[in-house]
């Protein structure tokens, strides 16, 4: 398949905001590429090589990226820098630059699919020394015989800027259409769920049809797309939601982690779906000499302890050890244990569709609790007071609170979804808003005075599950520290892109845009309805959204939560109407 094929169609998605028309885009190019390819068109489409739980990234540097495009046009660097800076698009800059040099050409070959993957993936695993003038080369090599639009899509690949808009619910949506029917959808998920592979998926229905999918099973080394909870205001009102009764357990305050194990190899995956094996080397040990079977999926939470105590530290502390070099002073610094609460297979058998309490049992049955390598905190409960008194006691014990659980036969492993199955009880749902939230940057404002020449303040937003966007939440200033505000430019330069996102909905104009990315946690006096913000608009009053008001950082980057994991609208609504019956309740 030509590679100028699949660019023909990114060029038509991207002149659209439209979703349906994006998917329409992508069921023509989906049908139209060959099952031998579709995985890699997919990932292409994807802007990645490989699923992220492979831990294969291209990542190039700008400045190499620079300096390929001045090779292959030749021009100076400076002239390339002069042009990127006037496009504002890596991409953009080498379609201009190329332009002209392309015109002259008598002799190039014409770029495949298989083409342009097989060099970018040796540029990816490309390493050690002379690694870098190899890259230079290869890259070099593969502008020379690209169009200039191809030249665009390639360097916006190579440096993780691929900016289609596209999710991963829209190609599944495009996937269905074109190999299945709409009918199928919900399938169609759940495999892609139990394998966050895309590319597998799609080559499965494009090969065999839902006849592919419908045999996919859990697998080691694959990591699950993790559940995920809603949150209610009181425990009363989360036993009723669950019927009743509710396996209630402690909700740490760390980073949730997936272990896999396969006879003597353990692979550790964030939310994220990350290898963090080499971050948490203990963690990995515990699970090595403590997992009784032979094959195995199992969560748990990551939490840093206090190695002189052994009481529970915070998240930020735990996140000390998210880091390539140090780790061994990491691990001493800062020691990690893991509470596990859930198991999902174990030595070829797929438990996500058992009952949670069986799913328990399982999990007790295949490990040995040392220091370290613990099962969580849990309670099985009707009773509204022995939650509250259980809560208090996950408090005390350094926990953010609980989570409750249905206990019944309809309590399977939703991989991936957010349901009501799981439900949080955090520590306070008040008039004020206590509670914090998960917000990603999708834009930025300039600074004035003490802050020129940095970000006055950034334009967060919240995530949209039904419309798959991220809707303004408040603009954020306050909570930094001086040394914070000066790095804000530099770590948000890998997302920066000239328009908003499509994905993003705004009525504000930021100064700086952003691919949402990002995520931080903020606190804020209370939430309040707001004509300017966008978040759950039309949803409590015709003409408004919803924002938090005096909004301020809390200093927690949340680097384990992708954008998709931020609080969702829904969730927003739920804590404007507790903060609402709560006012009622307090006026006399």
């Amino acid at each position: 398949m030509r590679y100028l094929e699949i660019i023909d169609f990114y060029e038509k998605i991207e002149a659209t905001t439209k979703r349906l028309e994006m998917t329409d885009l992508l069921v023509s190019l989906f049908k139209k590429t060959p099952v031998e390819v579709i995985d890699k068109v997919v990932y292409l489409t994807q802007g990645i090589l490989y699923p992220d739980f492979a831990g294969i990234e291209l990542g190039m540097a700008e400045k190499l990226a620079v300096r390929a495009i001045a090779n292959t046009a030749g021009v100076s660097q400076s002239r390339v820098e002069e042009e990127l800076k006037k496009q504002g698009d890596v991409g953009l800059a080498a379609e201009h630059l190329l332009k002209s040099k392309k015109q002259a050409t008598l002799f190039k070959k014409e770029l495949t699919v298989e083409d342009v993957y097989a060099t970018l993936d040796r540029i990816a695993r490309t390493s050690g020394a002379g690694s870098v003038d190899m890259k230079l080369r290869l890259l070099s090599g593969l502008l020379a015989d690209a169009e200039p639009k191809e030249s665009k899509y390639i360097m916006r690949t190579v440096t993780g800027k691929m900016r289609l808009g596209i999710a991963d619910m829209t190609i599944l949506d495009a996937l269905a259409i074109a190999f299945a029917t709409k009918v199928d959808r919900d399938e169609i998920e759940r495999a892609y769920n139990l394998t966050s592979d895309m590319g597998d998926i799609a080559k499965a229905l494009r090969s065999r049809g839902l006849e592919g999918i419908k045999e996919y099973r859990a697998r080691v080394g694959r990591p699950i797309r993790m559940m995920l909870a809603q949150r209610l205001g009181s425990a009363e009102e989360i036993l009723e939601k669950l019927g009743g009764k509710a396996v209630c357990e402690w909700k740490y305050d760390g980073e949730r982690i997936q272990i896999h194990k396969k006879e003597k190899e353990i692979l550790l995956f964030s939310r994220r779906l990350e290898n963090v094996t080499e971050q948490y080397p203990d963690v990995a040990g515990f699970a090595s000499q403590n997992i009784k079977a032979r094959e195995v999926i199992i969560e748990g939470e990551c939490v840093a302890v206090d190695p002189e105590t052994g009481s529970l530290r915070p998240f930020q502390e735990l996140m000390h050890r998210r880091r390539k070099y140090g780790i061994k002073e990491a691990a001493e610094s800062f020691p990690a244990h893991i509470y596990l609460f859930d198991s999902l297979y174990i030595d070829g058998e797929d438990l996500t569709q058992l009952p949670l309490l069986e799913r328990k049992n399982r999990l007790k049955e295949i490990t040995r609790i040392a220091n370290g390598f613990k099962l969580a905190d849990s309670l099985v409960t009707s009773n509204s007071r022995e939650v509250e008194a259980f809560f208090e006691e996950a408090i005390e014990g350094g926990c953010e609170g609980l989570i409750l659980k249905a206990a019944g036969p309809e309590s399977i492993y939703q991989a991936g979804a957010r349901g009501w199955l799981w439900i949080k009880l955090k520590r306070t749902y008040q008039s004020k808003m206590m509670e914090p939230i998960d917000v990603v940057v999708v834009g930025a404002f300039h600074g004035r005075g003490k802050r020129s020449g940095t970000y006055g303040a950034l334009l967060v937003a919240v995530y949209d599950h039904e419309e798959d966007v991220f809707p303004t939440m408040c603009k954020l200033g306050s909570g930094f520290t001086d040394e914070e505000l000066e790095k804000l430019p530099s770590a948000l330069a890998p997302y920066k892109i000239k328009d908003r996102h499509p994905r993003v909905k705004s009525k504000l104009e930021a100064d700086e845009w952003f691919t949402p990315g990002l995520v931080l946690e903020v606190l804020g006096d209370e939430l309040t309805l707001s004509p300017i913000h966008v978040c759950a608009y039309g949803r409590i009053r015709e003409d408004a959204g919803i924002a938090v008001r005096f909004p301020r950082f809390t200093r927690r980057w949340r680097k384990d939560k992708s954008p998709e994991d931020a609080t969702m609208v829904e969730e927003i609504v739920e804590m404007y109407q507790a903060q609402l019956k709560k006012i009622e309740q307090e006026t006399p």
